[in-house]
């Protein structure tokens, strides 16, 4: 028994969707996205989506509750949009963005420029006197989450000085230093 595939998912006001053969789509304020599946069925209703699985098979059932997660954020990714934030923590670490190309300084010889994706939108903040912030935001929570993390891996936060990339409120597990 799935717990989390038998939670209804709701339809907020300005979103539609539907399902053609083997394809639910989902249409909103933010966007359009789509995805395919296989296992599982879905009632539509004008306010709630329900996930049920197609047989009592180990392949199915482990669909059930996935299926339910990736239509349950993409109904909340076209209504109201994902956000995450990184912060660079670091002497001389710096973030600049020009359209789709992110310009990092992070302690290394040359500077790092990323193209990101079209569909997500990225913004610097840098403020006098705080560290600079990275914000990604995007329908899209599996592209958020994927290019947030390909930021953070050119400099991971470290342990004895908190040095590095991480995401906003995120605690670093920190080391005490030699003791002489």
């Amino acid at each position: 028994m799935s717990r989390i595939g038998n939670n209804p998912i709701s339809i907020p006001e300005g979103v539609s969707v539907e399902v053609n053969g083997d394809i639910i789509t989902v249409k909103g304020k933010k966007g359009e996205m789509n995805q395919t599946f296989d296992g599982v069925s879905f009632d539509v209703s004008s306010d709630t989506i329900i996930v049920k699985r197609n047989s009592e098979s180990k392949d199915h059932k482990s669909k059930h509750g996935l299926y339910r997660s990736l239509v349950s954020n993409m109904v909340t990714g076209v209504n109201d949009g994902f956000t995450l934030e990184l912060e660079l923590v670091g002497v001389g670490y710096r973030a600049t963005s020009s359209g789709q190309k992110l310009d990092l300084a992070l302690g290394y010889s040359h500077t790092i420029v990323m193209n990101i994706a079209p569909e997500v939108k990225v913004e610097c903040v840098n403020e006098k006197g705080s560290n600079p912030l990275i914000k990604l935001s995007s329908p899209d929570k599996q592209l958020v989450g994927h290019v947030a993390a390909k930021i953070r891996s050119f400099r991971r936060p470290e342990p004895y000085k908190g040095k590095g990339i991480k995401f906003v409120g995120e605690q670093i597990r920190r080391k005490a230093g030699k003791s002489a």
